[in-house]
């Protein structure tokens, strides 16, 4: 179970605003789709809008409206089926790869359960806020930070499904973008010992993120910003994607399988590189952090630069050692939806994006850390289970919500997955 993060002592009021706050914006970001849009599932990993419209809504009826409001009666009795994930102790499902066959229920069918749910969340928490146990709260904030998590894998699928589209439509207009080039890149060093790893402040974590525990770590560098769209080109174009010598073996198997020449929405033509973006097709940023590589890529222009991945440990250490400001950071709350160049005259010995922009790959396997248990029933199915062949990022993206991040939460994919926001930091 997560830690608790709100208290029965809050007002029904607080709840309530923050919930709507929520689910509200889930509804924004889908709101320049057309109704086409919200159904297509172009690969395994993508969902199709409407499918997280009401998964995340079923998950506020299962865990929280079933389970605490008496009497209360499902709003669809299929919808269960249509809509769980992969909660196994929870029954039947369709299959993740049939996510886009579901034409129906409609779009509107869809608006129209989520305001079912929104109205009785409401109504329980007029009617019996003061009564509630505190395993009501603790879900109830889990709810929403699932939530969250829906609204960057929103903007990340939706994106991928755009950039199908021989019509390279654009989710909203284009933003202007930064001419001067990013600053040098510096190195800061790190002292290393024990520390401590893992979430070590009040509130709400997932319980990926427990217990806090020790570390020893040499000393090390890193790069006081993450690497750029200019300097990853010329790891293309200096003909990395050629040379085994930088690559993982599978890694590099998969790139010539995939003909992989450059990252996930490079677009190379006539007049040089563009990138398909939410704002459509454009120039490449050159002073933007580069984004939507695998861990083989980030791996292998590490190894290109004669440098290296930093751990999850390095990267947690050295983000409390320089505590990043998050109201700094390039999130979500933006509204570009990209990665933004840092300003040229950034101070040079300060680590810069840390948080926001781009996931950092670090070099360590996503495991449980010691003293990890489980919880009991169906969310002990929310994070443990996935706990092997996949790796760690850190520091949240410009599509991740700023109140969603914190310095301990530990985002994992397999290290073949380009479609999110993932970029890479070097370490020495």
């Amino acid at each position: 179970m997560p830690e608790l993060a709100f208290s029965s002592a809050l007002s029904s009021a607080a709840l309530a605003t923050r919930y709507t706050q929520v689910r509200q914006q889930t509804e924004a970001i889908c709101r320049p789709l057309l109704p086409e849009d919200t159904v297509v599932q172009p690969m395994l990993d993508v969902s199709p809008p409407k499918w997280h419209l009401a998964h995340t809504t079923w998950f506020f009826e299962t865990f929280l409206l079933q389970e605490y409001q008496p009497g209360y009666v499902v709003h669809h009795p299929d919808y269960a089926f249509l809509f769980n994930s992969y909660y196994n102790s929870l029954g039947s499902r369709v299959n993740r790869a049939d996510r886009g066959t579901l034409s129906r229920p409609a779009l509107a069918d869809v608006y129209a359960y989520r305001a079912a749910v929104d109205a009785a969340v409401q109504l329980l928490l007029d009617a019996q806020a003061d009564a509630l146990p505190a395993s009501f709260y603790e879900l109830f904030e889990l709810g929403l930070q699932h939530e969250q998590q829906h609204q960057e894998l929103l903007l990340t699928d939706i994106k991928y499904i755009l950039s199908t589209s021989p019509l390279a439509p654009a989710y909203q207009p284009a933003k202007a973008a930064a001419a001067a080039p990013a600053p040098p890149v510096t190195w800061l060093a790190v002292p290393g010992g024990v520390h401590t790893l893992g979430l070590q402040e009040e509130g709400f974590s997932f319980d990926n993120e427990l217990p806090a525990h020790p570390v020893y770590v040499a000393d090390f560098e890193l790069q006081n910003r993450l690497v750029t769209n200019a300097e990853y080109l010329e790891f293309v174009e200096a003909g990395g994607y050629q040379d085994f010598r930088f690559w993982m073996g599978e890694g590099w198997d998969l790139a010539q399988r995939e003909k992989w020449q450059a990252p996930l929405y490079w677009v190379s033509g006539p007049a040089g590189w563009q990138r398909f973006t939410l704002q459509g097709l454009h120039p490449l940023e050159l002073a933007a952090p580069v984004t939507h590589l695998s861990f083989y890529e980030a791996d292998a222009y590490a190894q290109w630069a004669g440098a290296r991945l930093p751990t999850e440990a390095e990267w947690e250490i050295a983000a409390r050692y320089f505590q990043p400001d998050v109201a700094e950071g390039n999130f979500q709350e933006s509204g570009l939806y990209d990665t933004r160049p840092l300003a040229p005259t950034a101070d040079p010995i300060r680590c810069h994006q840390l948080l926001g922009d781009a996931w950092e790959w670090t070099y360590s396997a996503y495991h449980a850390y010691p003293g990890y248990v489980r919880a009991a029933g169906a969310l002990g199915e929310y994070n443990g289970k996935f706990m092997v062949n996949q790796l760690v990022l850190r520091g949240g993206s410009c599509a991740t919500p700023a109140s969603h991040i914190r310095l301990s939460y530990r985002n994992f994919f397999h290290a073949d997955k380009r479609w999110q926001f993932t970029g890479l930091r070097l370490a020495r």
